[in-house]
């Protein structure tokens, strides 16, 4: 996939910020497992339903938010734990994730239409890495990891690090994401939200969180690149 040069890009269509697991890559249900297994680790039982409903937030508000469901009091060594053992976890799921379909033509197609575009992940990078690597995301791509950021999603931070670092206005940008804490997040950085149902979320709970559109994967969106903004001509 092409590299985007900053001199070449196409000054009308809008910007776009995507999120990577669940958005870009089919990781949710891996994370989901993993956390359970650090869990149950840590000596802590929850449904994996539960579980799932707080994907997409970052790892520190997300064992926190876990922890509150058991009543139990949370200390920063028990979510720095939790943490360490999800990525442990996780770690071992990793050659089971796969690029969502249509993820990389659409990544591909806006390089070609000269369209600006970054990820904005909750996991850090060394957990991120090898879903870039699947995605063949290139080195002159911003990505912006939880590791870069003050707070994580449902906070705007990583979405407003992402537009600041392409050059991108954040109010005519389009946050692509999965999870209602994406969109959440989207609405706070006062960007435009785009849902994808590839992440578990119905098309519903997405609407109610501030999805504008929401199209089933990448490659569903991909077919309607038109109505977010991007035409064939804008590589013109």
């Amino acid at each position: 996939m092409p590299g985007q040069s900053p001199n070449e890009l196409s000054p009308g269509a809008p910007a776009f910020l995507f999120d990577l697991d669940g958005t870009l890559v089919d990781s949710v249900y891996q994370h989901v497992l993993a956390w359970r297994q650090a869990l149950e680790q840590a000596g802590i039982e929850l449904s994996v339903w539960r579980i799932h409903r707080k994907i997409g937030m970052s790892g520190g508000l997300f064992a926190n938010a876990l922890l509150r469901e058991t009543n139990q009091p949370v200390s920063a060594e028990q979510a720095e734990r939790l943490q360490r053992l999800h990525a442990e976890a996780y770690a071992r799921y990793a050659d089971q994730v796969r690029p969502l379909p249509g993820a990389r033509e659409l990544l591909g197609t806006l390089t070609r239409l000269n369209v600006k575009w970054a990820i904005a992940t909750s996991g850090r990078r060394e957990g991120a890495q090898s879903s870039l690597d699947l995605l063949n995301v290139p080195p002159n791509v911003p990505v912006v990891t939880r590791d870069q950021v003050t707070h994580a999603k449902p906070d705007p931070d990583l979405f407003l690090a992402a537009a600041d670092r392409l050059g991108a206005d954040i109010m005519t940008s389009i946050v692509v994401g999965d999870s209602v804490w994406d969109l959440l997040a989207a609405r706070r950085a006062r960007a435009l939200g785009v849902g994808l149902l590839s992440g578990g979320y119905g098309q519903d709970e997405l609407q109610a969180a501030g999805a504008y559109r929401v199209y089933e994967d990448p490659a569903d969106l991909l077919r309607h690149l038109d109505e977010v903004g991007v035409r064939a001509n804008d590589s013109a």
